[in-house]
């Protein structure tokens, strides 16, 4: 229903007729504009009409909308009681492919574990063998800070060297013996890598059916998901998803029984490694042994001739304090020949006079002057001695610390470290 349009509205202009209009200077300018009386009315019907027509269209709508909730009530509890029996009966079957991909994962870590007892030994063994490799490295890295002219490539270096050397070959050996095992465990792993990938689904998919199962009404964790109610395009079938499980299970097996095929691998060459490391073990001790008395001789040797410049360094010492002193005693004469010199400068007339006074002291200035510069250049050649004592005092300090930090690397770096060399029980692989 529509309302009716009001007639046009008439305007018509405000007349003022005297000092006692209503019309005063207020409305002067304006124009008024009313409704008619039948107008009034028929707005108030079309009104009424309106009303009573939305009431009774709403009153339609209730009851089809109550019907309608109804109807969709039921039809939503029969769906979910429905869905809810098939995400049960998919528990089911989840749970029994997680408990099978589950038992097969324990048989493979069993399995690894029994292997990798086997290649325990090797693996301690080139464990073991990496502490006389770091040792001898180490030995030859403190060896490289010995200052010169000790850094030598003396026999123990020469020794040293052949022990990393053999070193390197036993590893190499080991690890050539353990490769096998390694591969296989490796298969192992990356099976039950597989295996586990599958079971951690499966709990996963476990977990999010069962949770999904215990949704209801009364859930308050459920919210809208307008676009999850289509199928994607990388889902699987029932069929390939039992298949996919039964496959990786079936080569979890068949590398479970190789495994059982590699467990004797050990014993060939630990024994012969362990003794032939000791045996080099045992040499480069003795050079060490025998380099430090070498170094212990000379170091005696500088200290002895470092004694010996100290106590003539002391004695220079006091001979240039003595000269110091001598040109500076001849100093006071020397100024009172040149003051007198300087005050008989002043004379007058014919009395400044070139006398025998004048002529001593002159003479005097010039003996003195000679003197200072003797003593000068002996304490020149003194200071020189002196500077030159304390250079081979600084050489020989500079190679009795170079004996004493040579001997430190040796005895208190190098041998100290070697104590820790593994025993030949460690060597072969025991713990």
């Amino acid at each position: 229903v529509y309302p009716c349009e009001l007639p046009m509205k008439v305007y018509e202009p405000a007349l003022n007729t005297g000092p006692d209009s209503s019309s005063g200077l207020a409305t002067a300018g304006f124009r008024t504009a009313k409704f008619l009386p039948e107008e009034w009315q028929q707005n108030n019907y079309i009104r009424y009409h309106e009303a009573f027509a939305d009431r009774d269209h709403s009153e339609r709508c209730r009851h089809e909308s109550q019907s309608l909730a109804n109807y969709t009530a039921e039809l939503a509890q029969r769906t979910q009681e429905d869905s809810t029996a098939k995400v049960g009966q998919r528990l089911q079957d989840i749970h029994f492919w997680k408990s099978e991909l589950q038992r097969e994962i324990e048989d493979l870590v069993a399995e690894t574990d029994q292997l990798a007892a086997q290649k325990l030994r090797l693996e301690r063994a080139i464990d073991a063998v990496e502490v006389p490799y770091s040792i001898a490295m180490d030995n030859l890295q403190c060896r490289e800070r010995r200052q010169h002219p000790d850094l030598v490539r003396d026999q123990v270096e020469v020794e040293l060297l052949k022990e990393t050397e053999l070193i390197r070959n036993v590893q190499e050996l080991l690890k050539r013996t353990v490769k096998q095992a390694v591969n296989q465990m490796q298969l192992n792993r990356d099976h039950k890598q597989v295996c586990e990938m599958d079971w951690s689904d499966k709990v996963e998919t476990y977990n999010i059916d069962e949770k999904c199962g215990r949704y209801s009404n009364q859930s308050t964790n459920i919210q809208f998901h307008p676009s999850s109610s289509k199928f994607e395009d990388s889902a699987s079938t029932p069929e390939t998803w039992a298949k996919h499980s039964h496959d990786n299970i079936y080569r979890a097996e068949r590398e479970r029984l190789a495994s059982v095929n590699l467990r004797a691998l050990v014993d060939n060459i630990l024994h012969d490694t362990a003794e032939d490391l000791r045996l080099q073990y045992d040499v480069v001790n003795q050079n060490f042994a025998k380099r430090c008395e070498e170094l212990e001789d000379a170091k005696h040797k500088l200290e002895h001739s470092l004694r010996k410049t100290l106590q003539e360094i002391g004695h220079q010492e006091h001979n240039i304090e003595a000269l110091k002193q001598a040109i500076k005693d001849k100093e006071t004469p020397l100024k009172i020949a040149q003051t007198r010199l300087y005050d008989r400068s002043f004379r007058p007339n014919v009395d400044l006079c070139r006398d025998t006074a004048q002529f001593r002291l002159i003479s005097e200035v010039e003996e003195l002057t000679e003197s200072i510069d003797a003593l000068k250049k002996k304490l020149l050649e003194s200071e020189q001695s002196l500077r030159n004592l304390e250079d081979s005092r600084m050489h020989l300090e500079k190679e009795i610390a170079v004996k004493t930090n040579s001997l430190f690397i040796d005895r208190q770096k190098c041998m100290a470290h070697r104590s820790k060399y593994p025993t030949i029980l460690k060597l072969a692989g025991y713990q």
